[in-house]
């Protein structure tokens, strides 16, 4: 028989009162065990045996140092060359032994190497993806995932005060506002691997074991002379099977054969990317092992759920993890939280449809969200309910009663977003009050941030649309072509057939055609419209320095097939300032 809860009985997601809510130092209203976990990986520069340091807490993640007989090997180097400077500085403090190579544990953070002296010619090791994905990042999806980067972390949130960052579960910042202005130094590896590989580096025996977590370039990195294994596998957390900020699937069954090789090594310490490390090999063991039997554990009892014909709503009922997973802080809920896993697991497997007869032909959003506030007795009475609600902690049916106000109405950008001033501070009222009982950091950031913006405190527009930077437009242009796919409007370009191409000079040439609503990435050898511009410029005018008007009447742009009047067509065909009419 099926055993389910209430949904008022996931008390795991948020505190069912505010007994649970903590003041921080600074003054930021949180649970009483997120602010413990902000201790936890607080700044400190360990040193988890001789000629072994990391750094934690620098950021959101880890830089580790390796001592070998020719010198030192930096794992990740953060983001930005400030943050990797900062770790460098603090190392000096204990060796001065030169750093000989580099290796990245994923391509998360790797954004400070050039602030190690000689970076350009340091080998640098890595999994063969790391290029790849950080490209992807930055290109189609680059508005969403900036955007999803500050809800998820709190870049936005002010540091003090009830609404001030805690942390963000695995570091104290996604960056240190005391390395502002976080500039890039990304240096692309000079070995790269998608096997297991061994080396000798810095006169150490290194294996590297690819290792799929987070990221699909992921790999733990074992020092079999030193006992000591990095990994990106086991966080100060529970395992973020999904993110709030949005990011593709990661298959929970993928990472277990990483986290049983982890076990296999019988490592005497464990260095992660993020949070503080672990020496003997006896507790390494008891932690790998519950940690791996908890992401299995969520996998497992998804899919038992799943084969009972369980909805995604009902599976966040009954897929709990037991007691035994609270043993450690390691496998508890300080980043995401069990039930959004649980649904990003369905989604995976199945896609979104769960079985629930409506979810086939949903009423329209604003529709909907009217119907529901009439039968509930108009708006008035909907936003009273909310708040009685919230008065007695019933702090889901407030957040949806809430919601229906704010979505019922399109606000000036034109999506579901409006609803009167009472009506939002209503809603922000809900998700403050969440963000002050929840353990996770992910879930606090996101719901003070939106919060905020309800409150029109913040201002997200900028981040609803492509903002280009033109250093790295100009760095790359060819990719900036094919984005621009993305930014096609359908309607202007529904009757165009034609193909552009843009020459940048050098051996850089790409072209996209436009067929009737769809912008196809090609060589551009072919197009019947065509100009050239050097990189520098084109990074210009995506950037919204110049638009392409200003930029072919300073005679920057230079036709070499067709004319202007025929390329401002095609252009005008994309959504992106500089560029429409």
């Amino acid at each position: 028989m099926t055993k389910m809860t209430t949904r008022n009985d996931l008390a795991a997601s948020f505190a069912p009162d505010d007994t649970a809510t903590g003041i921080g130092p600074q003054g930021q209203r949180a649970h009483r065990l997120a602010i413990e976990q902000a201790s936890r990986v607080a700044e400190r520069f360990e040193e988890v045996r001789e000629g072994v340091w990391s750094f934690v807490g620098n950021g959101l993640s880890n830089q580790t140092f390796v001592q070998g007989p020719q010198g030192l090997i930096a794992i990740d180097t953060g983001e930005s060359i400030q943050e990797m400077q900062c770790a460098i500085d603090r190392l000096r403090e204990k060796t001065d032994a030169p750093i000989v190579a580099v290796i990245y544990t994923h391509f998360h953070y790797v954004a400070g190497t050039a602030a190690i002296p000689g970076s350009e010619s340091l080998p640098i090791w890595s999994h063969a993806r790391v290029v790849t994905n950080r490209r992807r990042t930055g290109g189609e999806i680059a508005p969403m995932y900036q955007r999803g980067l500050v809800q998820q972390f709190g870049i936005r949130l002010p540091l003090d005060g009830p609404d001030g960052v805690v942390s963000v579960g695995l570091g104290p910042f996604f960056r240190n506002p005391a390395h502002a202005p976080f500039t890039t130094g990304f240096v692309a590896p000079t070995n790269v691997f998608d096997t297991p590989t061994s080396a000798t580096i810095a006169g150490l025996q290194v294996e590297f074991m690819p290792a799929s977590s987070d990221a699909d370039d992921s790999v733990t990195i074992w020092f079999p002379q030193l006992g000591v294994a990095v990994n990106n596998l086991v966080w100060p957390a529970l395992f973020n099977v999904f993110a709030i900020r949005g990011e593709e699937y990661r298959d929970p069954r993928v990472l277990l054969a990483g986290l049983d090789h982890l076990n296999a090594l019988n490592a005497e310490h464990l260095v992660g990317a993020h949070g503080p490390a672990l020496s003997g090999a006896e507790q390494i063991k008891a932690v790998v092992t519950d940690y791996r039997d908890a992401i299995q554990f969520l996998w497992d009892q998804t899919v038992r759920g799943l084969n009972k014909g369980l909805s995604a709503d009902e599976l966040t009922q009954f897929v709990q993890l037991p007691e035994r997973f609270k043993r450690t802080y390691f496998t508890q809920q300080f980043y995401g939280l069990v039930e959004h896993h649980v649904r990003q697991i369905q989604t995976g497997l199945i896609g979104w449809f769960d079985g629930v007869e409506s979810s086939l032909f949903p009423m329209p959003p604003l529709e909907r969200a009217n119907r529901l506030i009439a039968g509930f007795g108009g708006r008035d009475a909907v936003r009273q309910q909310s708040i009685e609600a919230l008065a007695g902690d019933d702090v889901r049916w407030a957040l949806e009663l809430a919601s229906w106000l704010v979505r019922s109405q399109p606000g000036t950008h034109g999506r579901a977003d409006g609803g009167s001033p009472e009506e939002r501070a209503q809603l922000a009222a809900v998700l403050r009050t969440i963000s002050q009982r929840t353990t996770s950091a992910n879930v606090r950031n996101w719901c003070a941030t939106r919060a905020l913006e309800l409150e029109g405190r913040l201002e997200f527009a900028r981040l609803r649309g492509h903002s280009f930077r033109a250093p790295e437009v100009a760095d790359a242009p060819e990719n900036s072509i094919k984005v621009l796919r993305v930014l096609l409007d359908p309607e202007p370009a529904s009757a165009l057939d034609c193909e552009f191409g843009v020459d940048f000079g050098g051996d850089i040439r790409v072209g996209l055609h436009i067929r009737r609503g769809v912008a196809i990435p090609t060589s551009g050898e072919g197009a019947t419209i065509a100009w050239r511009i050097s990189p520098q410029d084109w990074g210009q005018v995506l950037a919204g320095k110049s638009s392409v008007d200003e930029a072919f009447a300073a005679g920057k742009i230079t036709m070499t097939r067709g004319n202007w009047s025929e390329a401002r067509t095609a252009l005008a065909c994309f959504d992106h300032p500089s560029l429409s009419r």
